[in-house]
């Protein structure tokens, strides 16, 4: 190993172990037997290993696991964390997962070998036993609206999704409409069940019955919402609005009342969930609710440095306020469609 640092993965090639057992001794940490932990311990003194960054101050790296990067969505979220790691002197490594869950040993191993100051999770599951390995290594985790049922255990941060839900359906109730399509995004996730509530508890408190018929679930892009948009335009009774759990969806809402020669919003009024750039290029331009998408980022990987620095440091749930959007997608509805 001579002509450059020794690495944790080179002690562990060296052992027969993995790289997280290689972090547990260097670490101090329980979970490695007395005989392996002595073996460990002369390697690292036989290789000449040495710890990165200086003491007391990490890496300076973070790691940031997204679902995928090609949607404006996710553009928003990187922008956000990565002025903040910016700020903070940070710096990003970017793992997309591609809807899989996180904890896998592959990855865990590269994560320990990078030895990063902490983890921002945004829209991933961790599983069971990625959680038990990360905390075996020490490193801070913050999720950003977390896929399956919040873990109390873990800081997350989210948006006023409940309220957004329902703020996006009082406005169209306010406008007249009384049948109102609901697209969501992929059900198992959070943030569009609390949209889905909000949606519904809008409906109960203005009187009006919440019919399943006319809600579908979607997948979040434009493709999803062109289907289950021409599903509930081609209903016998179709509504007059629909609102839709992302922008990126709405536009495919947008395409299905095109197909079906219908003007937006003298047709069909159109609400999205976002407020990405998207929803300025369209026409007409789309009313939707924000989410504080940068700002969640922003706020998720300055609690990430922060744990780094101070493990004892406790960070509860934070929820960024949604706002409503009004532009051109909405209007009253017509007495009688043509």
């Amino acid at each position: 190993m001579s002509g450059r640092t020794v690495t944790i993965a080179d002690i562990a090639i060296a052992g027969g172990v993995s790289v997280p057992t290689v972090s547990k001794v260097l670490n101090g940490r329980r979970g490695v037997s007395a005989a392996t932990r002595r073996h460990i311990e002369q390697l690292l003194v036989e290789h000449g290993y040495e710890r990165r960054g200086r003491p007391g101050q990490g890496t300076g790296l973070i790691d940031l696991v997204i679902s995928d990067l090609d949607t404006q969505w996710a553009t928003a979220l990187l922008r956000g964390a990565q002025a903040e790691a910016a700020r903070l002197g940070a710096d990003l490594v970017i793992t997309t997962t591609h809807g899989n869950p996180v904890g896998t040993p592959d990855w865990l191993d590269h994560l320990a070998e990078r030895g990063s100051d902490g983890i921002v999770l945004i829209v991933s599951e961790l599983l069971p036993a990625g959680r038990d390995e990360l905390t075996s290594l020490r490193m801070p985790v913050v999720l950003v609206d977390p896929v399956g049922s919040s873990d109390e255990s873990l800081p997350t941060v989210a948006a006023t999704n409940w309220a957004g839900g329902r703020d996006a359906t009082e406005h169209l109730i306010g406008l007249g409409h009384q049948r109102i399509g609901f697209i969501a995004g992929p059900i198992d996730q959070v943030c569009h069940r609390d949209r889905l509530d909000g949606y519904r508890a809008a409906l109960q408190r203005a009187g009006l019955v919440y019919d399943p018929v006319l809600v579908r679930q979607g997948d979040s892009l434009v493709g999803g919402g062109h289907v289950r948009g021409m599903e509930l335009l081609d209903l016998p009774e179709p509504p007059t609005a629909i609102i839709s759990g992302s922008d990126e969806q709405a536009y495919g809402v947008y395409q299905a009342a095109r197909d079906r020669g219908l003007r937006i919003p003298d047709d069909l009024s159109v609400v999205g969930f976002d407020d990405v750039e998207l929803c300025q290029w369209v026409s007409p331009q789309l009313t939707t609710v924000r989410q504080p998408l940068a700002e969640m980022a922003r706020e998720a990987t300055r609690m990430v440095v922060e744990l780094s620095r101070d493990a004892a440091r406790v960070s509860p749930r934070v929820e960024l306020a949604t706002a409503l959007i009004e532009r051109e997608s909405t209007a009253a509805p017509r007495v009688a469609r043509p």
